[in-house]
C-alpha cells in the first residue's frame, strides 16, 4: 500500500510537471492571442514609477521582454507607433510591466526604442481584453532643464509631474493627472496644475534648435508672447513651443510638441491621449492659432490660445564702421 501512495505521489507530480505553463517569447511571427499578448507582460508593483531621466539612460534591455512588430501590432494598431517615429519605422518594443484598476480594467507599460527617440506609452485595455486607447507619456528627448516624472498608483490615477529650472536658479514644478476610461475608451485630463509662472526673461527650451525650415522662426507682439517654432523630425514636421501672458498676466497659456502639415501653409497638433487639437496657419508676416478641439489643460480656462500673431523681426548686429566725429574749422 505505502508502495501504491509513493507512485502514485510521482505520477502525480510528472502530471503536474507537464502540464505547467510554457514560456511563450513574442519575438517572432507567431501569432498569440489576445489573452497571451497580456499575459506576457510582467506584473507591475505599484505605485508604477518612471522618469525621462531613466529613459534617456542607454541601458541593456531585457530581450526575453522583446515584442515583434508585427506581434505587437496584430494587437495594438500601428497608428500609436507611427505617430510617435513615422511610417516604416521599426523601433524596438520591449514589455515593461502590467497593472490592473479596480474594474478590471488594464494597464500595459510599453517601452520603444529607436534611433530618434526612446519613449514610454500606457496602452489601455477593458475588462474583455480589447484594446481601448494610447497615451504617449515620457520621451527620452528632453530638455535638460526640464525633468518629468510619471506616477501610476493602484487606482491607475496618473500623475505626470514636470520640474522646471528657471534661469534665476529657482524651481518650478506643474502636475498634470490623468485617468483611463475603459468605457469611454479614452485617457482624460482629472486635473492639471501648470509650471508657475516663469520669470520674466524666462527660457525658451527649443530655442537653440535648428530653425532652416520655411516657416521657422519667432512669433509674438512683445518679449511675453511667444510661438517659437523650429524644425521637425522630418520635412512634414514642425517643433514647436507656446508661451503667452495676455490680460496683463492674467491669462497664462504654454504648450510644447510637434505639428505635422496639412497643406503647404498649415500644421496641426495632435497627440494620441491628447484631447488638444491646434492648427497653424503661416503666412509671410504671422502664424494664426486656432483651437480646433479643447486645449483646456495648457491654459486658463476664460482664456484660448487664438490669435493672429506677428512675426518677430531678427536682430542682426551692426557691422558698420563707426563714422568719426566731424571737427569744427577754426
Amino acid at each position: 500500500m505505502f508502495i501504491k501512495k509513493i507512485y502514485f505521489f510521482f505520477a502525480l507530480l510528472f502530471f503536474c510537471s507537464c502540464r505547467e505553463k510554457k514560456t511563450i517569447l513574442l519575438s517572432g511571427d507567431v501569432k498569440v492571442t489576445r489573452n497571451e499578448f497580456i499575459e506576457f507582460f510582467p506584473a507591475t508593483e505599484m505605485p508604477f514609477i518612471y522618469s525621462d531621466t531613466l529613459l534617456a539612460k542607454k541601458k541593456k534591455e531585457n530581450d526575453s521582454l522583446l515584442i515583434s512588430y508585427k506581434v505587437f501590432t496584430d494587437h495594438v494598431h500601428d497608428s500609436v507607433i507611427t505617430g510617435l517615429y513615422g511610417k516604416n519605422a521599426n523601433p524596438k518594443i520591449y514589455a515593461l510591466g502590467k497593472a490592473t484598476g479596480p474594474n478590471q480594467e488594464i494597464l500595459l507599460f510599453v517601452k520603444t526604442i529607436h534611433k530618434q527617440k526612446d519613449a514610454l506609452i500606457l496602452f489601455g485595455f477593458n475588462k474583455d481584453n480589447s484594446f481601448c486607447a494610447a497615451m504617449p507619456v515620457l520621451s527620452s528627448l528632453k530638455d535638460p532643464s526640464t525633468y518629468k516624472t510619471l506616477v501610476v498608483d493602484k487606482r491607475l490615477i496618473i500623475t505626470l509631474t514636470t520640474s522646471k529650472k528657471n534661469a534665476d536658479g529657482s524651481l518650478s514644478e506643474g502636475k498634470d493627472v490623468y485617468a483611463f476610461n475603459a468605457d469611454s475608451k479614452m485617457f482624460y485630463t482629472v486635473m492639471t496644475d501648470p509650471l508657475a509662472d516663469l520669470p520674466e526673461q524666462f527660457i525658451n527650451p527649443i530655442d537653440t534648435f535648428p530653425a532652416t525650415q520655411k516657416w521657422t522662426g519667432d512669433y509674438g507682439p512683445d518679449k511675453k508672447n511667444l510661438i517659437s517654432i523650429r524644425n521637425g523630425r522630418s520635412r512634414e514636421e514642425i517643433t514647436f513651443f507656446i508661451h503667452l501672458e495676455k490680460d496683463d498676466g492674467q491669462c497664462n497659456s504654454e504648450l510644447k510638441g510637434e505639428a505635422r502639415f496639412t497643406s503647404a501653409n498649415t500644421a496641426e497638433y495632435h497627440r494620441d491621449g491628447d484631447p488638444c487639437k491646434l492648427r497653424f496657419r503661416f503666412t509671410s508676416s504671422s502664424v494664426q492659432l486656432e483651437e480646433m478641439e479643447g486645449c483646456g489643460s495648457y491654459r486658463h480656462l476664460h482664456c484660448t490660445l487664438n490669435g493672429i500673431y506677428p512675426r518677430k523681426k531678427i536682430s542682426k548686429p551692426n557691422t558698420s564702421k563707426p563714422v568719426a566725429p566731424k571737427t569744427s574749422k577754426k
